[in-house]
């Protein structure tokens, strides 16, 4: 019955494994928020302008 032991062994490590991999990912320190370049938030009259749905598209982004 030795390899039914060695079975039961490797499957508690792995559940260790799995369970330690969890509480590792939920503890990692959320992502500051990041600032937008200077070039995005000028505006102009011609090209890109940075409106308030882009904004909040880029704000959404970052989660």
């Amino acid at each position: 019955m030795k390899s039914s032991a060695t079975r039961r062994t490797f499957f508690g490590a792995m559940g260790a494994a799995a369970s330690l991999a969890a509480i590792a990912i939920a503890k990692k320190p959320i992502a500051a928020p990041v600032a937008l370049p200077t070039a995005l938030t000028e505006t102009s009259k011609k090209g890109y302008q940075l409106s308030e749905h882009v904004k909040r598209y880029y704000r959404s982004t970052v989660a």
